[in-house]
């Protein structure tokens, strides 16, 4: 009897909540304007390197530019020279409102005409790269009321996942490509009580999985409470008193998490959730930094690194961490401004702290980035790492407004 080589069909149901299928949120954006678009040879440096780190799956926003097409093919011409090279992707279709970045006002009532055809796109792609795409994300951050420029009720995000959900049933998608929407806790039941309606709870019905964002380090401003060091810290030494805020920025998200699953629980309903975006900038002279909540800095983005990694393993949570690369377009009037610092690579190649292990490990020998290899920031110095760190303000001091 003949053994038959074929590979297992991989679907999300395999590899979502798998920690053998680590996730994370993708741009090569590596210029000021997202007009000068990664090359597909640029992608491939890029991909190389996450498979390297253990990356399986990667998060994408929108099918709008040649990002996204140009990243399925990077993969599948990388999976055609190497049958062990594995990658999947959550490809998101941008929504918006009426309106949306224009000079006349949003009208969040109303859809943007522009989301059909962002939604033609993402289907297309799903069907020509089927052994890649296992996720389809509709809208990112689209229903929460602070995306102010440009967020939807969530009965557009319906539409369009029913949209989709209905063409798995007629077979024109496979039935094992995952839908969802990827947005803020609170967009998801977790939070203000506003949100709470039955469209969502429908959406909650719709979706195959809940893809929920949490961001404490954006929130030891916007909510500070659990970040300011309590006055009983206060004689603790400056790194326990990091790791203290640190445990509590996790805890933090723990508990947003647990409140997405309790509101769909209260439905009725048990569906996997997932995270979809969480992650700590390394630097910023904004609300973040050393005049602000003393939040954004490199070590202390490792310790979230770690800590988040830890959690959702154990745990069997994918989490699509943000992210992989450093892209200076997304704040490119203010360089120093944190949108531009997230990633776990920097413009010039090197591993930030929360991977330094991995190049420790000899993961990177052999790749390049740009044509350079990857090494370590601060060239490996703790010390010098440390010293540009800030210790959270005391809830005493409050010197600065909240």
């Amino acid at each position: 009897m003949m053994r038959s080589n074929k590979k297992k069909h991989i679907t999300a149901a395999d590899i979502l909540g798998n920690p053998n299928y680590l996730a994370i949120s993708y741009g090569g954006y590596r210029h000021k304007t997202r007009d000068i678009q990664p090359t597909i040879s640029e992608l491939k440096d890029d991909m190389k390197i996450l498979f390297a780190m253990g990356v399986r799956i990667l998060r994408t926003y929108n099918v709008q530019l040649q990002q996204a097409p140009n990243l399925l093919r990077a993969i599948s011409e990388l999976k055609a020279k190497d049958s062990s090279f594995e990658m999947y992707v959550m490809l998101g279709a941008w929504i918006d409102c009426k309106n949306a970045w224009t000079d006349l006002a949003p009208n969040h009532e109303i859809e943007s005409e522009q989301n059909a055809g962002e939604i033609d796109r993402a289907v297309a792609l799903a069907k020509q790269y089927p052994d890649i795409v296992k996720i389809i994300a509709v809208g990112n951050e689209a229903m929460v009321h602070w995306a102010t420029s440009y967020f939807v009720r969530p009965k557009v995000i319906l539409k369009w996942v029913n949209h989709l959900q209905n063409l798995k049933k007629e077979g024109e998608l496979s039935k094992d490509l995952w839908i969802t929407s990827s947005d803020d806790f609170s967009s998801w039941g977790g939070g203000d009580k506003i949100y709470h309606t039955e469209d969502l709870n429908e959406l909650i019905r719709a979706v195959d999985y809940i893809s929920m964002h949490t961001y404490p380090m954006h929130n030891s401003h916007y909510n500070p409470k659990f970040w300011l060091v309590p006055e009983e810290e206060a004689v603790l030494s400056d790194l326990e008193k990091i790791e203290s805020a640190m445990q509590r920025a996790l805890l933090f998200s723990q508990q947003q998490f647990d409140a997405v699953v309790n509101y769909m629980r209260r439905l009725g309903i048990n569906k996997p959730v997932h995270i979809g975006e969480t992650g700590w900038a390394t630097l910023s002279n904004e609300h973040y930094g050393a005049d602000g909540s003393k939040a954004a800095d490199e070590y202390k983005s490792g310790r979230y690194f770690q800590l988040m990694r830890d959690w959702t393993n154990s745990e069997e949570i994918s989490c699509f961490y943000f992210e992989a690369f450093d892209e200076p377009w997304k704040d490119a009037n203010n360089p120093l401004g944190s949108e531009n610092h997230f990633g776990l690579i920097n413009l010039k190649g090197e591993a930030k702290y929360a991977i330094w292990d991995l190049v420790d490990k000899g993961i990177f020998k052999g790749l390049t980035r740009d044509g350079r290899s990857i090494t370590k920031t601060y060239n490996g110095s703790k010390e010098d790492l440390l010293s540009e760190v800030h210790i959270p303000p005391l809830r005493t001091e409050m010197t600065f407004n909240y």
